[in-house]
């Protein structure tokens, strides 16, 4: 697999994935991306009921809370609110940092 990392470049999006389950698990790139899509959307949905999701050795998705706060309007310099908003967060795995460094 470090190979076709090399060869695509530094980013990679959701295709790439797609691709990259659909080599790794020898399927169709068309039941690859339903697998993709339907961890995905377990994710998210998880998510939106205030639940974490831990993938052991990889990371844990949370929702994370930021207070509503006063900002600036960088065009015009006047002060404006921004409401609180419920934000996605991510804690990487021992076994993940590990395999970085």
């Amino acid at each position: 697999m470090s190979v076709y990392f090399e060869a695509k470049g530094i980013k990679m999006n959701k295709a790439d994935i797609v691709e990259l389950v659909s080599r790794s698990a020898g399927i169709s790139k068309s039941a690859s991306e339903r697998a993709v899509d339907g961890a995905l959307d377990a994710i998210k949905g998880a998510l939106k009921k205030g639940h974490s999701v831990t993938l052991v050795g990889f990371g844990t998705f949370r929702v994370g809370k930021r207070s509503a706060r006063v900002g600036r309007n960088p065009r015009t310099g006047e002060e404006i609110r921004i409401d609180a908003a419920k934000v996605p967060k991510f804690s990487a795995g021992k076994a993940l940092k590990d395999a970085l460094n």
